[in-house]
This record gives structure tokens, C-alpha cells and sequence, in this order.
């Protein structure tokens, strides 16, 4: 009897591995920690912002919606929860997204309005966030796009045969791909150095 327990164990171990168990296993591992990546890159560049605004605002005339809208920009960004959870929610991965390509716009915004005070850009403690947030913004970008060839793996192997099978059996769902309407606008990362020579942070 034990014999039997042993060889149907065995069966199953083979089965499930050849089924695509354990690369389902993997692959959403592998997404989940490329989806923290993203997180954590934008929770860095959300963290540069309040001393940019504290920068900046030390320049007297310097445009105040402009400054507004990179605060409330910051501010719905940073409030919206993210879960493991939010990567199975294509409506809470969609308002994550649309709140950081806001804060991307905003803040290439602010960008754009500080290239025209002498003073600003003359500010050696300005133009070192500006480097640090260039090099943040292709943080984002490699990390968002690393985060899309996960899911993309994942998902090949949920429609695949015979590991469809498996996924329909285990309930795995397919993971809501990295987009929004305005993809165009948040996949580039916003334009931060005006100074021609200055280099990006690495």
C-alpha cells in the first residue's frame, strides 16, 4: 500500500512538473518582485519631489500653479495603495498608472518653466536633483519595462497548450498588462536636462 502512495506521489510530482506548475510558480514570483521594482522606483522619484518644490519656491517669481500641480500631483500618486492584489485588478493597476504618468507630466512641466529663471539653473543644489530625477526617470523606464517582459511570460505561458490547461485548473488568471491611454506620454520619461553637457545619474 505504501508502494502505491509512493508511485501515485511520484506520478503527481512529474505531472505537475511537466504540466507548467512550477514555471507558473516562477514566473509570477518574477512579477511580482519586478512589479516592486517599479513601486520602488516610483516611491523614489515621489521622495525627490518635495525638495525640488523646496527649491524651486526659493526663486520669488517663480510660476505658482505650476508648483500646484506637481504637489497634487504627488499627493494622488503616493495615495493610491499598491498591492500584490493591484496586479490582478486591471482598473487599480489602470488608476496607478494614469496617477504617475500625471505626476510625469507635472513635473516635466515644472521642468520646462525652470529652464527660463538664470537664477534656478545656476543653483548647483537644483541642478543636482535635476540630474538625480533624470536618472530616477530611466530607473522607471528599465523597471517598468522589465515588469512588462514578466508579464508578457507569464501570460504566454497561461494561453500556451498544455499549460492553459494548467492555469485553468489552478486559477491562474492572466496579469493585466503596463498600459493607459496616455501610454505614449508616460513611456517616455520626461525631459529633465537642460543643460546640454550635464550627466544623467546612473
Amino acid at each position: 500500500m505504501q508502494r502505491i502512495w509512493l508511485m501515485l506521489a511520484a506520478s503527481l510530482t512529474l505531472l505537475l512538473g511537466g504540466c507548467g506548475y512550477n514555471d507558473f510558480q516562477r514566473l509570477d514570483e518574477q512579477a511580482k518582485a519586478a512589479w516592486s521594482e517599479v513601486v520602488n522606483q516610483y516611491q523614489r522619484r515621489a521622495d525627490l519631489i518635495p525638495n525640488i518644490v523646496a527649491t524651486v519656491q526659493g526663486e520669488a517669481n517663480f510660476e505658482r500653479d505650476t508648483l500646484t500641480q506637481v504637489i497634487e500631483a504627488r499627493a494622488k500618486a503616493t495615495s493610491i495603495q499598491v498591492t500584490p492584489e493591484t496586479l490582478q485588478d486591471p482598473q487599480a493597476l489602470a488608476r496607478f498608472q494614469q496617477a504617475q504618468g500625471e505626476l510625469s507630466g507635472a513635473l516635466s512641466r515644472l521642468m520646462a518653466v525652470a529652464e527660463s529663471y538664470p537664477t534656478l539653473q545656476a543653483n548647483q543644489g537644483f541642478r543636482d536633483l535635476r540630474v538625480t530625477l533624470e536618472g530616477t526617470e530611466n530607473r522607471i523606464t528599465v523597471a517598468r519595462n522589465q515588469y512588462i517582459q514578466a508579464v508578457q511570460e507569464y501570460n504566454v505561458l497561461r494561453r500556451s497548450f498544455p499549460t492553459n490547461l494548467t492555469a485553468r485548473i489552478f486559477g491562474y488568471d492572466e496579469k493585466p498588462a503596463f498600459s493607459v491611454a496616455n501610454e505614449a506620454a508616460i513611456a517616455t520619461p520626461p525631459k529633465v536636462d537642460f543643460s546640454g553637457g550635464q550627466p544623467a545619474a546612473q
